[in-house]
């Protein structure tokens, strides 16, 4: 079973990743592809919750089941995931 020390690991060797291409290389080789399109549907979960989208227009523009944007709106609503940080690491 998975604890929050197994978590922790994985942050820091992600944050470990000091630039961009480093990042993407550690991403690719810790996700599967079918992992990696999980993750980013969840970063485009929350921009579109963000944007004010309906759970079913969602799940409908990205393919995915209501209940994947449901647990999305769910960790957005408590604060787990902060939306300023999307456009964070995009140039200006």
């Amino acid at each position: 079973m998975m604890t929050k020390s197994d978590l922790t690991e994985v942050a820091n060797y992600l944050l470990a990743q000091k630039q961009l291409p480093a990042m993407t290389e550690a991403l690719e080789a810790l996700l599967t592809p079918y992992e990696q399109e999980e993750v980013i549907h969840r970063l485009q979960i929350f921009t579109l919750l963000t944007k004010g989208l309906s759970q079913r227009e969602i799940a409908k523009q990205l393919g995915v089941g209501i209940a994947t944007v449901t647990r999305g709106s769910k960790a957005l609503q408590a604060g787990k995931f902060h939306p300023e940080k999307l456009d964070a690491g995009k140039p200006l």
